[in-house]
């Protein structure tokens, strides 16, 4: 029987590479904004368009404020209240509000969407809290961002322990981070590795013993302007930010800045920021540097030892591009 008669040059199929394969050529940078959201962020105080919130419910109403990581126990209703009044200033300025979504058994402080994630020009950075109180709220965030189509780029392994208000960036090109009681070392040794794949790079500073965050004693409000606590913030990171043409400001009320969380805001934008409400010296004393100030209730929800910044996770602002 003769042979079954076969094409001389048999075409490969393209699904294994043949004509008419499409190769990929944009780099995963290039592809933010047309196949992922727009979203990431290589400053702290371009405009703010994106952050995730998550209100809080019958939770807070705790028994034990040391078990549950509490200054005072907040009443639910009231704070519940000033949370939503934050969401709205937000939804006023323009900015889209990410809900991150109930769980079954929510846990007191999951509210503080900041410490649960990070932001990078090209993606997150999921938070993996240090304390066993907040241990799996960083899943709750990871699914919100998911949902809104925010690349992850790092989940955490090992021992590593991060917040998000640890990390900050200093210019597009570098990011600063606070090794103490929430970020440990083995964090910033893949932090710093991440960073580095995207052609960044980190600087890590100590923070001083019994203190929670980078974010409570240091914040930007311009590309030329931070806010610094006085004695708390680490000498490298005023140094970095002062090599950088930062005019590094130092807060004078420190009485009312502790109690009321003055220096817990967020920047709206360039020398804009949102701080809670009642802090009329540290009011004047940005509005004295050039800050427009917008103010919103924070009396309830500061006795769960955080304030604006600490309940806002930042998603996006608009972005240098070369």
């Amino acid at each position: 029987m003769d042979e079954i008669a076969r094409p001389a040059a048999a075409s490969l199929a393209a699904a294994y590479g043949g004509e008419g394969w499409s190769p990929r050529r944009a780099a995963h940078g290039d592809e933010i904004g047309v196949l992922w959201a727009a979203c990431g962020i290589d400053s702290e105080w371009r405009r703010l368009t994106a952050v995730a919130l998550r209100c809080p419910g019958a939770e807070i109403a705790v028994d034990d404020i040391d078990a549950s990581q509490f200054l005072e126990a907040p009443d639910p209703g009231r704070a519940r209240a000033e949370h939503e009044a934050l969401g709205e200033v937000y939804r006023a300025e323009g900015v889209e509000v990410i809900e991150v979504p109930d769980v079954a058994r929510p846990s007191p402080n999951r509210m503080f969407c900041a410490d649960l994630f990070a932001m990078t020009p090209q993606g997150a950075i999921l938070g993996r809290p240090a304390s066993s109180v907040r241990a799996g709220e960083e899943v709750a965030v990871a699914a919100a961002l998911a949902g809104a189509r925010v690349p992850i780029l790092k989940t955490l392994t090992g021992q590593a322990t991060f917040e998000g208000a640890d990390l900050m960036w200093l210019d597009g090109e570098t990011a600063i981070i606070g090794r103490g009681l929430r970020t440990n070392a083995q964090a910033i040794d893949q932090i710093g590795a991440l960073l580095a794949e995207i052609g960044r790079t980190l600087i890590a500073v100590d923070l001083p013993h019994a203190t929670m965050h980078l974010m409570g004693m240091l914040r930007i409000a311009d590309a030329d302007l931070a806010i610094a606590w006085p004695r708390r913030t680490p000498h490298a990171a005023v140094t970095a930010l002062r090599e950088r043409g930062y005019q590094v400001a130092f807060l004078p009320e420190q009485g009312e800045a502790e109690s009321n969380k003055a220096l817990n805001f967020v920047t709206l934008g360039p020398r804009r920021i949102l701080m809670p409400a009642g802090n009329p010296g540290a009011r004047g004393f940005y509005q004295g540097l050039g800050v427009e100030v917008i103010e919103t209730p924070m009396g309830e929800l500061k006795k769960a030892a955080g304030a604006v910044g600490c309940l806002t996770g930042v998603v996006a602002r608009e972005m240098a591009r070369a």
